[in-house]
């Protein structure tokens, strides 16, 4: 009945819960391995559970993994609707002089950026279950995208351009700031004079 009352609303909006969450709302850690232990929780990862064979946002889940985490890459192109593509590993940028467990570097690609330019460009979006994560805007995204190009295909940077382009919430001015600080406005004009 506890487990009903107290995590119900956690489970309603995520379809997981932390242990952070669950000794927020009173439920300790002994309490939650005895839910496991009973089949009434399914332990998805270290201190995140969800309930015995449902689905969950893996994205949510990998975010509330590492406070570092920021989606970024193809990843940031999904979430900020410059490609349809759902990436089958996630992109993610923390700062290089932060790090990332083993298990989570397994299940993701990781980008690392200086500490001073992490920051730039940081917004929230809705994944496809409705959670709100951390993620690059789409003019940090596109930056990111040409930074990266030798570890991308072609088609990706092409295309991230071109959504951009077509898209009616970009902003030109804050494009071509980012691309300064992140030093690729060449590149940048080099693709967009093919482009447009």
């Amino acid at each position: 009945m506890q487990l009903q009352n107290s995590l119900s609303q956690s489970f309603l909006t995520n379809k997981i819960i932390t242990t952070k969450q669950a000794e927020e709302l009173g439920v300790s850690k002994t309490l939650m391995s005895r839910y496991v232990k009973s089949g009434l929780l399914e332990r998805v990862e270290h201190g995140v559970y969800a309930l015995p064979g449902s689905a969950y946002d893996d994205m949510y889940v990998l975010g509330e993994r590492s406070s570092f985490i920021i989606f970024s890459h193809d990843t940031a192109l999904f979430l900020n609707g410059l490609s349809d593509r759902t990436p089958f590993m996630h992109s993610v940028t923390i700062p290089s002089n932060k790090s990332l467990t083993r298990k989570m570097k397994e299940e993701c690609i990781c980008y690392y950026i200086k500490p001073d330019l992490y920051e730039i460009g940081i917004t929230t979006k809705k994944t496809t279950f409705g959670n709100v994560v951390k993620c690059y805007d789409a003019e940090r995204t596109v930056c990111d995208i040409l930074r990266s190009r030798n570890r991308l295909d072609e088609e990706t940077v092409i295309s991230a351009i071109k959504n951009y382009v077509q898209s009616k919430q970009k902003d030109l001015n804050k494009l071509g700031l980012y691309a300064g600080e992140l030093r690729v406005a060449n590149k940048l004009k080099q693709y967009m004079e093919v482009l447009l």
